[in-house]
């Protein structure tokens, strides 16, 4: 999200229509305004009346006479006599009782009437002032917090505004602004930034851009020999910059500047720290102000950080670095986490004379890659994350030195420290006009798409071809590393030339009628049986990599067995996954550590190389993982019992059973699968005419595959099924009668040993029951000195019923006779008395 007060983008393009319509302009050509948030004027949440809202001036400030933490302040807005207000507001105690002030303060003077915001409430909470004596002094008005004035949440003290500010001006005329909350996708980054926005509005509304004059005077010594850059990795840092002020103060930034920071969504620091922020939403280039004197011969080196270094960053906490992890150091050690965030060492404080200005560009992946893995999403990162220009630094240093020198005060010295190994490769493109045409469905001049995309700052050049059509010859600005294609430049034309101005074309015919496509409806009855099971549907990425694959499977983490693509989408992405396992668990680990129960499903293509095959084969796969309390949290349900192999189980015999697949099934004991538990895992297998087939595994992960995994669970449960294999056995439902005769219901207790599945004894009793077993539950199992060392107990019941009977006695018992007979024959079991 980009923030854009108005006001702050009139500075570099004029706005000459509405801002709603603005909004809507810049949308259609690729910009998303998300929102647009008022602040003070009309259609604000809590707009500023401009007959009660004022601009005040403070004349003169009094202690209470009946209270210790009050003040009268005498203020002037303009009209009549001054107003006395009572106001226990902090920040003006220090000016009690000095008489007449010589310099007046300003303040934001409220009347009897206004609608504010209460300062001391939670939330936002409205009021409507109203006079009322305050231990015996008259208050009809009120001098506001920035809380009260829905600025921001501080309300210690009353707003204090610049000198400058005009009295009894409305405050909605003075402070009264708009901002536009642009989405920016990965595709937009160029807009990441004050200037980016306007570039965009200038081409959009064919209006002139404007620089605004940035001032500096550096009349400090020369900065060579003072200060020095070592880029020991090149092909990660294309361009590091440094300056050097000294002499400056520390203080708070002027209210101007705290303002449109506040407007931005960022909070204000101080004056150097500000000012490197303020620049950044202004240029969109991120910089880093170190405390000279901390950083040692003022030399800043860029490089890998060694195996188990550690940094201590600017929120205080210390991170246990790799070498996947770049760095600004001096020769002493690490100062920053480059791109992301600086280290707490070299902090500008309160006590900073001596600032060492960094601007630079990064290889985009790595500052990704270390944002996300230690957890430090920034505003900086997230701009070097998408690619910056890397023409901007020289800028930036111009204009965040002149603000410095301006605010701060401070000698700039002469020159610049330019360390830029691997400088820019212009993107020239030759675009003819019948590309446009056969993209876009336009036909423009090569004359007209030049204009167009010289609006968007492309170098143009008109040029013929022999023996055919004059083409444009594009030179992209530095800041547009999005293009590099034809199509890409179709694109800008598009959006330049308008969407909506596009013709629609209409279909030479009807649409014939969709044919059925069964395989992916009864994908889609999966997921909703998965649904309904409880689970949520996950989506991860077809490509993964081989630490992640050798993390869950070391068997399966060869490269050779694996497609590679050509141009993975980041280095992390460079192989298409055999399995779903390996992203899916990284995606389970990450949300088990936000929520207590987790329970998903994936279904995918996973991608099969063959030796003689092109292309690989993509079967469709299904996964399921779950982990946590068996319950959810409830105040009539107590069962935090966490869930186990056998919730698992069930969730894969509901599928089954919705799917209709309910013959010749089998859960067979999985021993020899190292990702799962022993003893605790299964095979899901179907018996056909011809072989046996194995739709898949079920089970609980190994406790070593769980650590490696960092699985915050004490039980992680997993399954991968063959969706194919599933959706080709499945049977629609077929109408049976239900007999109107009662079941006859008899409780079986068979001793076996511990080693004999229950699923074995399950299917000896189907077998020998004959047709008339309508189902058979297991509902007991014990261990136990009554059964004997290496025997368990399994106890079933059993339900008998004909479609044409009554069943007697005489024939349950002869099936029971027969049941008993083939489990001592089948498993070896023998019936508990």
């Amino acid at each position: 999200m980009m923030r854009v007060p108005i006001s702050w983008l009139k500075e570099f393009v004029d706005v000459t229509v509405s801002v709603e319509e603005l909004a809507h302009i810049i949308t259609m050509a690729g910009l998303e305004v998300e929102s647009i948030d008022y602040i003070g004027l009309g259609k604000a949440e809590l707009p500023w009346d401009p007959e009660l809202v004022f601009v005040g001036n403070i004349l003169e400030v009094r202690q209470h006479p009946d209270a210790d933490r009050l003040v009268l302040a005498d203020v002037d807005y303009g009209a009549g006599a001054p107003h006395t207000v009572v106001t226990g507001a902090p920040n003006l105690f220090p000016y009690k009782d000095q008489g007449r002030l010589s310099h007046p303060l300003k303040g934001v003077f409220a009347k009897e009437g206004s609608v504010l915001y209460d300062g001391h409430a939670d939330g936002k909470v409205k009021m409507k002032l109203k006079g009322r004596s305050v231990r015996g002094v008259m208050s009809n008005a009120m001098l506001c917090s920035e809380k009260e004035l829905d600025l921001s949440e501080e309300h210690e003290g009353i707003l204090i505004l610049p000198d400058d500010a005009p009295t009894g001006m409305p405050l909605r005329d003075y402070l009264g602004d708009v901002v536009l909350d642009i989405a920016i996708t990965p595709n937009v980054a160029r807009a990441l930034s004050i200037l980016g926005v306007a570039r965009e509005v200038a081409a959009i509304t064919n209006t002139p851009l404007r620089m605004p004059e940035f001032t500096l005077e550096a009349t400090g010594p020369s900065i060579e020999g003072r200060a020095q850059v070592t880029i020991e990795t090149p092909d990660l840092c294309p361009r590091f910059t440094a300056t050097l002020i000294e002499g400056i103060t520390i203080g708070s930034s002027p209210f101007w500047m705290q303002r449109r920071l506040l407007m931005a969504g960022m909070r204000p620091i101080n004056n150097i720290v500000d000012v490197t922020n303020y620049v950044m939403l202004e240029l969109g280039q991120p910089s880093h102000a170190f405390n000279a004197d901390a950083v040692t011969e003022q030399h800043l080196i860029v490089r890998s950080a060694t195996s188990g270094e550690r940094l201590t960053t600017l929120d205080g906490k210390e991170h246990q670095l790799t070498p996947e992890r770049l760095l600004v150091c001096d020769p002493k050690g690490a100062l920053s986490l480059a791109g992301v965030m600086g280290g707490a060492t070299s902090e500008v404080s309160d006590t900073t004379t001596r600032v060492l200005l960094e601007a630079a560009t990064w290889e985009p992946t790595t500052i990704r890659k270390t944002a996300r893995e230690l957890k430090l999403p920034s505003e900086a990162s997230r701009r070097f994350e998408r690619g910056v220009d890397y023409e901007l630094p020289p800028l930036m240093q111009r204009r965040a030195l002149g603000l410095m020198q301006e605010i701060a005060g401070g000698t700039v010295a002469e020159g610049i420290v330019d360390a830029y190994p691997r400088p820019w490769q212009k993107i020239v493109l030759d675009l003819p006009p019948s590309e446009i045409t056969r993209i876009v469905g336009v036909t423009l001049s090569a004359e007209e798409i030049a204009a167009l995309l010289e609006r968007l700052e492309f170098i143009c050049e008109l040029v013929k071809i022999p023996e055919a059509e004059t083409v444009v010859r594009a030179t992209a600005p530095s800041y547009r590393l999005d293009v590099t294609n034809l199509a890409d430049l179709c694109e800008e034309v598009a959006r330049i030339y308008g969407y909506d101005q596009i013709p629609e074309t209409r279909l030479a015919d009807e649409l014939p009628e969709p044919l059925e496509n069964s395989s992916l409806v009864r994908e889609q009855r999966v997921r909703d049986i998965l649904a309904r099971c409880g689970l949520d549907e996950a989506m991860t990425y077809s490509m993964t990599n081989m630490t992640s694959v050798a993390r869950v499977n070391p068997d399966d983490a060869e490269p050779t067995l694996h497609m590679r693509v050509e141009n993975p989408i980041t280095p992390e992405r460079e192989y298409l996954r055999r399995s779903l396992l390996p992203v899916l668990l990284e995606s389970f680990a990450q949300n088990l550590r936000e929520r207590e129960r987790v329970l998903v499903f994936e279904i995918g293509r996973v991608y099969l190389p063959h030796e003689g095959q092109v292309r690989p084969d993509e079967p469709r796969r299904l996964a399921i993982t779950m982990a946590g309390p068996r319950d959810t949290m409830s105040w009539f349900r107590q069962n935090h019992a966490g869930m186990d192999f056998f919730d698992l189980k069930g969730v894969v015999e509901t599928l089954l059973s919705r799917l209709n697949i309910t013959k010749n099934i089998a859960f067979e004991p999985l021993t020899d699968d190292k990702r799962f538990h022993p003893g605790r895992a299964a095979s899901l297998v179907h018996s056909g005419k011809d072989a046996s087939q194995v739709l898949g595994v079920l089970g609980e992960l190994h406790p070593d595959l769980r650590e490696r995994l960092d699985l915050e669970t004490p039980r992680a449960l997993v399954a991968e099924l063959d969706l194919e294999a599933l959706i080709e056995l499945a049977q629609p439902v077929q109408f049976h009668s239900i007999s109107r005769y009662p079941a006859t219901v008899q409780d079986l207790a068979v001793v076996v040993g511990i080693d004999v599945p229950a699923q074995r004894v399950a299917d000896a009793i189907r077998k020998y029951a004959g047709v008339g077993l309508e189902s058979l539950t297991l509902f007991d199992i014990y261990e136990g000195p009554q059964v004997g060392e290496g025997k368990r107990s399994l106890a079933y019941r059993l339900a008998f019923r004909a479609m044409d009977r009554t069943l007697s006695d005489t024939e349950v018992n002869k099936s029971r006779t027969k049941i008993v007979r083939g489990l001592e024959r089948d498993v070896g079991g023998t019936i508990r008395a």
